[in-house]
């Protein structure tokens, strides 16, 4: 249903634009073409229509916005703000200052530098 109402929410946007780049605010457009006075619709006819058929459109597009917010498939959702909490809680702080040890490591064995020092030269 989520599909749907998303193809159905490109149409009208894409007939909105349509209908908005026909019209002209200064009385030009579709309407300038129909000037002759033998016409059935006439200029205001075509005005009207187009005014109309924007309004309807406008209607469209936000009721298939409010009605298309209901049908998000929330599982999806659930399932990648589950992953984004698990990084979250795993990052680490990047102000934390790192601990070293405080005591030497204990050694066991002695180092071929220490036999060095003591040694003949």
């Amino acid at each position: 249903m989520y599909t749907l109402i998303t193809v159905l929410l490109f149409i009208v946007c894409i007939l909105l634009v349509l209908i908005v780049l026909v019209q002209n605010s200064k009385g030009g457009g579709l309407a300038s073409n129909f000037q002759s006075s033998g016409q059935v619709m006439g200029v205001r006819k075509t005005t009207d229509f187009l005014e109309k058929g924007t309004w309807f459109l406008a209607g469209a597009l936000l009721f298939l916005s409010v009605v298309g917010a209901g049908f998000i498939p929330r599982e999806q959702i659930e399932a990648d703000q589950s992953r984004v909490q698990e990084q979250i809680e795993t990052a680490v702080d990047p102000t934390q200052v790192p601990t070293f040890p405080t005591t030497p490591p204990a050694a066991t064995e002695q180092t071929p530098a220490a036999d060095d020092e003591g040694g003949e030269n």
